[in-house]
This record gives structure tokens, sequence and C-alpha cells, in this order.
């Protein structure tokens, strides 16, 4: 990612404070749910004391529930223990202007404790910890996302009056790969490129999908953290360009019966010299070090699923017959399988398509890395490779819902040895948090069924 547009070291953004260009700089860490959160700093302030010093945040902000409700059992934050602050200290390789909003700069935040040291709940911190056992053994990720979202034009604000229903969808029909769809939204489409491009991104291509105001937009692949740092940006900057548009866009995994939204992640490993390491003489093309990775990845898979799939409406896309996985299996380019072996030679790489568009990328690749040296460090043996059809083969199955992914996470050795219990409880508690919220409520179906009939 060095040199690309967007991109700021320290010293071109005071030049832009100085010029009156950037006036302003956002200061961010990514939450459990993925999202963005922090402080919009003024850049004279921002280049003053935050930069030399760090800045510091509500200590809850890893410890409360989507409606940001501050809920019991976290270890890190409770009303006993006072809801005090963290640190937000500035990663300054993140450091980028943000075109969508004028005079506008972002950087985001390793999240520290008050006292030093990092706070291990963090989802940055967490795939650093991953990242660092891979560097251990000479090795290092490189990972690309594949997000899916639709878009509807009603507004975030009608939307949400609506109570999302009877939104209007920017395409009436299946537009996977119309030129045609992607034409209809262009205006859009084309300024969420070009913004995240002026951002640091690499945007690559987008398509139709087959929901009706589905789209993908496709980013170039990077080192596993810029990946993930990227994908929070573009996240987050996609739904504030939509906004801009008077329209809104969802990366819910399953926003209604159709096509749910995806986010399949590739990851590919290479040596510290940069040369990829997957790719040999066994058999498929594999060196037995793929080999080992991708057993590893079949062996955790079902105990990590709740790393994948962090949500209730996460379970609703794994249906048979819908390009989302069921089956724990893998194929040679076969989107049947749960993880998907793609590209040859020094492009060879492991797709997981368990992950939908609510995911955390954190977290699912720290999941995916701890997965891969469980297999290689145990020297796991691969299974054959699975042809036709996986959705009907009789393999073991993902979770299908957040109760069973739980608490296979729970008892899962291979968590608790690669992230600690600390990490594993937390995420366990924001499980039983999101379980607890579903069970409570009342829904449409519900209503619609009972009302008048039972």
């Amino acid at each position: 990612m060095a040199g690309r547009r967007g991109l700021l070291t320290l010293d071109a953004l005071r030049e832009r404070v100085a010029a009156g260009t950037i006036d302003t700089v956002l200061v961010a860490l990514t939450d459990m749910q993925g999202r963005l959160q922090g402080k919009r700093c003024s850049a004279e302030y921002f280049l003053e004391e935050v930069a030399h010093h760090a800045t510091e945040a509500c200590n809850y902000l890893l410890a409360v529930d989507v409606d940001m409700n501050t809920v019991d059992g976290y270890e890190i934050s409770s009303w006993e223990r006072g809801y005090g602050d963290f640190v937000l200290r500035p990663d300054f390789d993140t450091l980028r202007e943000i075109p969508w909003h004028e005079g506008t700069a972002l950087v985001l935040a390793d999240v520290e404790r008050v006292q030093g040291g990092s706070v291990a709940v963090s989802p940055r911190q967490i795939l650093r910890r991953q990242l660092d056992r891979l560097a251990d053994r000479g090795l290092g990720a490189y990972v690309g996302t594949e997000l899916e979202f639709i878009v509807f034009d009603d507004s975030y604000e009608t939307a949400w009056d609506k109570r999302y229903h009877g939104l209007t969808p920017a395409n009436q029909y299946n537009v996977d790969y119309s030129m045609l769809g992607t034409a209809r939204l262009e205006p859009l489409l084309r300024r969420i490129r070009t913004e995240m491009a002026g951002a640091g991104l690499y945007p690559e291509s987008v398509k139709g999908e087959c929901n009706p105001g589905q789209q993908e937009i496709a980013f170039r692949y990077a080192e596993a953290l810029a990946t993930c740092d990227n994908h929070s940006v573009y996240k987050n900057g996609a739904k504030e360009i939509a906004a801009q548009e008077g329209k809104s866009l969802t990366f819910m995994a399953k926003y209604n019966e159709r096509e749910g939204n995806s986010c399949h992640v590739h990851l590919s490993l290479r040596s510290a010299s940069g040369d990829p390491v997957l790719a040999g003489d066994g058999e498929h093309g594999f060196s037995p070090l793929m080999e080992h990775f991708l057993a590893g990845q079949l062996a955790a898979l079902r105990e990590l699923t709740c790393f994948f799939a962090p949500n209730i409406n996460s379970y609703k896309r794994f249906v048979r017959g819908s390009f989302a996985p069921t089956a724990i299996a893998w194929g040679t380019d076969n989107r049947t399988c749960a993880l998907r072996v793609v590209g040859h030679g020094e492009s060879l790489r492991v797709e997981n398509r368990v992950p939908g568009g609510d995911v955390n990328p954190y977290l699912a690749v720290a999941a995916l890395v701890a997965a891969g040296l469980h297999g290689i460090e145990n020297e796991l043996t691969l299974e054959p490779e699975f042809s036709g059809n996986a959705y009907t083969s009789g393999k073991p199955v993902v979770p299908t819902t957040l109760t069973e992914a739980a608490a296979a996470l729970d008892e899962s050795r291979i968590a608790r040895d690669a992230f600690g219990d600390e990490v594993v409880d937390h995420y366990l508690n924001a499980a039983r948090v999101e379980l607890a919220a579903f069970e409570s409520a009342v829904t449409d179906w519900e209503r619609i069924r009972g009302f008048e009939r039972l």
C-alpha cells in the first residue's frame, strides 16, 4: 500500500493543515461489531496533542451491544469498574485522506490500557497477535475480502421510519454480472470506487449480484492487517457516501429471504522475503505447508464459526443451494464448499465462504490464521478434495445457529490456546448478549402467525 494516493505521512498531514486543506482528523477504533468509533479532532489539536500523546475514550466501546447499551458480563468494563477510559494510540500507517468529507483525514488506532499494555479483546489487537505468531514462523498473511451489499433508493432516515419494511431496491431484478444493472447505479458506485481510491484503497471492479439492488465492489488484496483496516474504512465510507446521495445500503448477512450478503475471505501465505509458500510439487500443486494449513481450516471451522458469523442474522445465510456454504469441505474452484481453493502457483489461496457482510474482518482473519497455525503446528493430514455438490455430501456442516456456534467456541481448545481465555470469554459474552436480546423480542413473524389465527 506504500505510495497509494490518499495515504498520508505525518509530515504530509502537517503540510495540508498548514495550507488549510485539512482541518479535521478522525481518530477511530474498530469495535466488536466491526464499526468505526472514535472522535473528530481539530487538525491543529491532533498535531499538537494526539499525534504525540494519543487520546482516550470510554472503555465501554468494547463492551456494548449493537444499540450501544451497557450490558453485563464483560470483564473489561462495567458499572462496578466505573466505566473508565482506554487509550487510542494512532497507527500512522493508516493515516489517510477521506475524500467524501471536506477537509478530513482519518487514522485508525490501536487500543491500550491507561496503565500500559494492549487491550487483548480489541479486534485489531487480536489480529496482531495471530500475525505475530505467523511472523515467528517466518510467515506473513495476505488477504482479500469480497464484501456484498444491497442498495435502496430510500434514505437511511426513511428506512428507519419504515422500520426497514417496504423499501425500494435500486434494481428490480437479478443483475448478477449485468452491465445494464450496474449502469443504473453507476453514479453511486463510481463515487464509492473513486473516493475509496482517494482514501488509499485499490478498487479492482464492481459487479451486480443476485438480490435486487445487490452489488459487490472488489478491492486489491494486501497484507492482512492493511486489508482489514481498508475493509473497515470502506464499509463505513460506503454507508456515508450512500447517505450523501439520499440512498441507503445494508451489509447485513440476510436482509430478506433471497440471497444474502456474503464476505468471502481469501488468504495466502508468504515467506519473510515475500515468496509465496502454499504452492508446491504435491497433489493439486500444494506444498506440505498448504496441506497442513488447509487441514487446520477444516479442523477448526466449526469451533471458530462465531468469529465468522457473529450475529443471529448471520446464520440465516446458510441455506442449501444458495451459494452460502453449509458443508465443511474443501474443493478446487467449488462454490458449494465452505473452503474453496482458487488460483495456482503464486496466486494459490484459500477462500473461506462462511462469513457474511456483517463480519468483523479482524476477527475472521485472526480465526483463519489461528486455524491454519493449528494445522501447521500439528502437521494435520489433509482429507481428499470434494468434487460435486457439497450441499448433498453428508459432510459435517457449519453451525446453524449462534447458540450452536457459541457452544462450540466455549468448548474449543483450539480457540483458547490461540486467543486465550480472556478473548474467548469476551466474545462468548457478546454472543450471549445477542441471543438474550433476540429471545426477548417479539417479531413480525410471530404477530402474523399468531395475532388472529392462534
